[in-house]
């Protein structure tokens, strides 16, 4: 992203969008009791609470009542998705992609097969929105964790950490391109989640050879082990790094993730918070998804930013575009045009100031671009 003088400036700032994770899909219920929701009034209740503390978008994932395990059972995500519409028609809705990572006896932790994953695009009621992960990563969540962060969790058994830590997040092409093609076919709006900026690089990539046409939002897993860590540095390349079209929140690990949330905040960035990620507000004190979102209103009112409202996400994120041309896209997201057949060197204008562009572009005004 490219800083001119007044984007530090709140006025001038889009609005704060906080996205909630109530559902905790790698917590067992009596990991933190009553604050894991299991019964479906329970996960509904979680919505609407998250509503009304001020999040507009709800990142899903689905526990089946009966075992209180995240469900595998895919009628039972459509269902949860109309429930959801009903209770909180102004949300935007997003389904998280892992489905499920818990470990389960003594299987390390893993993500589901790809035919599984697919399943998520033909949803219906549809989201607004799936996860979708670009690009092979180790994926040890526990790698920054202390014992301190897992106390009275069944992830302080020193087996089950190490069960997690083999964990890969696996989205080689063969899974993403189709996944994009489907949702796109279904009218889902794809959401990134990525762990380091080479996984920008891949999603250039693919924008450029027509494999994905449509608005860049995401998030990225900064929760070392295989991606970005808590380096600071590693995060101001990140932002950096991604389109100036693009939208993009930060999701850190425990007590990271406030650190994480309060730069995102000045810089005009996104915010995520809930249990899914962080059972704490300060050391050694629980804090719900609730409370998290209550502390990140209070410091965007005290730098001065707006809360998103749902019509205010759907705006921002252009929920239900999509783009018909590799130029449109580029456009977009600010990005240089695909470097014509036969021209040398780094020029991006023509020697009259105006863009290169194929036919059917070339009223466009360089000085439009985001």
């Amino acid at each position: 992203m490219y800083f001119r003088d007044g984007d530090l400036l709140p006025e001038n700032q889009e609005p704060l969008i906080i996205t909630a994770a109530p559902y905790a899909p790698s917590w067992r219920p009596d990991d933190y009791p009553g604050e894991v929701p299991v019964t479906w009034d329970e996960q509904v209740q979680a919505a609407v609470d998250c509503y009304e503390a001020g999040a507009s978008l709800l990142h899903i994932h689905v526990r089946d009542p009966k075992t209180g395990k995240i469900s595998k059972n895919f009628q039972e995500y459509a269902d949860q998705i109309g429930r959801l519409r009903e209770a909180v028609p102004d949300m935007v809705l997003q389904v998280g992609g892992s489905i499920s990572f818990a470990p389960e006896g003594d299987q390390v932790a893993k993500w589901q097969s790809y035919d599984t994953r697919h399943m998520l695009a033909e949803i219906d009621p549809k989201p607004d929105q799936v996860t979708v992960a670009i690009g092979t990563s180790s994926y040890d969540v526990t790698s920054m964790l202390t014992m301190d962060d897992v106390a009275g969790t069944h992830m302080a058994d020193e087996r089950v950490i190490w069960q997690y830590s083999q964990m890969v997040a696996e989205a080689n092409p063969e899974f993403y391109i189709e996944h994009l093609k489907r949702l796109r076919n279904n009218g889902i709006q794809a959401y990134f989640a990525l762990g380091h900026v080479h996984c920008v690089e891949i999603i250039e990539r693919l924008i450029r050879r027509g494999l994905y046409m449509g608005p860049v939002n995401g998030f990225f897993s900064m929760v070392g082990g295989g991606v970005a860590g808590s380096n600071p540095f590693d995060y101001m390349e990140l932002v950096r790094r991604t389109p100036q079209g693009s939208v993009w929140t930060y999701q850190g690990m425990m007590r990271y993730e406030l650190a994480f949330n309060t730069m995102s905040i000045v810089l005009g960035q996104h915010v995520r918070c809930g249990i899914e990620d962080n059972l704490w507000g300060r050391k050694g004190q629980r804090a719900t998804t609730l409370e998290q979102i209550k502390t990140l209103r209070t410091i965007a009112d005290q730098v001065g930013r707006k809360i998103a409202a749902g019509a205010d996400v759907r705006r921002i994120m252009k929920i239900g575009t999509m783009y018909d041309t590799v130029e449109e896209t580029l456009f977009n997201l600010g990005l240089p045009p695909n470097r014509p057949e036969g021209q040398t060197g780094f020029l991006v204008y023509d020697t009259d100031g105006r863009i290169p562009q194929p036919a059917g572009l070339d009223d466009i005004d360089p000085r439009q671009i985001l």
